[in-house]
């Protein structure tokens, strides 16, 4: 199973992860990533995959464990 992980301090809150799997990313009141789920199963691996790789500060990274 993969797991999404982030960069806290690299974060710029654009959303764009958001926008892309909002069951997993959300920002909080200050623009910083929320990880709402951390792990990923291979059913919402590809979308999960595409919502890292919008992020335009590479704040995000998607790994197997």
């Amino acid at each position: 199973m993969a797991v999404v992980r982030a960069d806290l301090d690299t974060c710029l809150g654009y959303a764009n992860c958001v926008v892309g799997a909002d069951d997993y990313f959300d920002v909080d009141d200050d623009g910083v990533v929320v990880l709402l789920r951390v792990d990923v199963p291979e059913n919402n691996r590809a979308r999960v995959e595409e919502a890292v790789r919008s992020c335009p500060v590479s704040a995000l990274i998607l790994e197997d464990e």
